[in-house]
């Protein structure tokens, strides 16, 4: 006898039909989109990937003296640290580097984060990536944007100001709940009647949606123990206009459960990359507005039951 049933009712995507048929996609399959702009590759050391990209724009950005402006994820130490050494031995000089962060923790009333918060992302970004830079050779600190309780109303503005109307490159990678930055399939975003205006909408504070609390308990500024009371519950983040507003987007898919083969983004993968694009999964707009999308070799294995695996 078939057993049915509906998701639970917080979740995002409930489509059963599109879910079933996601579950089997192939890595040949998945790589196939008919947007010419939306690229997907599968490929080993995705991260590799990011580090070269980025490193070689800043270099690029001291070679002729021209401004390069990137939207950059928090915290990503194992990017960040290499490429700061490697502006270091080189050389290379930051002065036409425009940095900004995409989202930041804030408290229940929508108070954000302290840049001294050891779990915070503006934190992170400036011990792993700013600070580790030869004082020399380190970007301009008015080029340094993030989000504060002071300025994420004018957050969206500020990046278009500062970045000839959009950044160079926005990096980017999903969260459980299809996120791209703290764009979760919340209130804030998701009251909409199209697309259109959805993709209009700038930076904001955010309600957390559960998944979104649930997957960053399980990382490291917090333990990687479930602690789900010391997360946050609010965040200050960018919008779905400065994703649409940039220039390049490079998105990444390669996040399993402490390099295990356990991995919540492995159908978030496929609901951004060959799901209905919708407000539910934010990183779905990527099918529509065109992107540079990497997915791992282990995060593109089709999802089966391993009835004889536990957790």
């Amino acid at each position: 006898m078939a057993f049915t049933f509906k998701a639970a009712p917080w979740v995002p995507f409930q489509d059963q039909k599109v879910l079933e048929k996601l579950r089997g996609m192939t890595p040949a399959e998945i790589v196939k989109h008919p947007n010419p702009d939306f690229h997907i590759h599968i490929t080993l050391n995705i991260g590799a990937i990011e580090i070269a990209d980025m490193y070689a724009n800043i270099v690029a950005s001291d070679k002729f003296d021209k401004p390069f402006s990137m939207i950059c994820g928090n915290p990503n130490p194992d990017t960040y640290v290499p490429i700061a050494k490697l502006i270091n031995v080189n050389r290379i000089n930051c002065r036409n580097l425009i940095c900004c962060t995409m989202d930041e923790w804030a408290d229940q009333d929508g108070n954000v984060a302290p840049l001294d918060y050891r779990a915070g992302f503006s934190y992170s970004f400036f011990k792993y990536f700013v600070t580790m830079i030869d004082p020399k050779l380190r970007p301009k600190l008015k080029n340094i944007h993030y989000p504060t309780t002071a300025n994420i109303n004018d957050y969206t503005k500020i990046i278009t100001d500062s970045t000839d109307g959009g950044v160079d490159t926005c990096y980017s990678g999903p969260g459980w709940a299809g996120h791209i930055a703290f764009i979760d399939p919340c209130p804030e975003y998701t009251n909409v009647e199209t697309i259109e205006e959805y993709l209009e909408q700038p930076a904001k504070i955010v309600t957390l949606h559960p998944l979104t609390i649930a997957q960053n308990s399980l990382h490291g500024v917090f333990g990687c123990s479930g602690d789900i009371a010391n997360v946050p519950p609010k965040a200050a983040t960018i919008g779905p206009k400065d994703v649409l507003n940039a220039k390049r987007r490079f998105e990444f898919h390669g996040l399993t459960t402490m390099g295990t083969f356990s991995s919540w983004q492995r159908m978030t993968s496929r609901l951004i990359t060959h799901g209905p694009v919708t407000p539910a999964v934010p990183g779905s707009i990527f099918q529509k507005i065109g992107c540079e999308l990497f997915i791992s070799e282990e995060i593109a294995k089709p999802i089966e039951c391993l009835e004889t695996v536990g957790y």
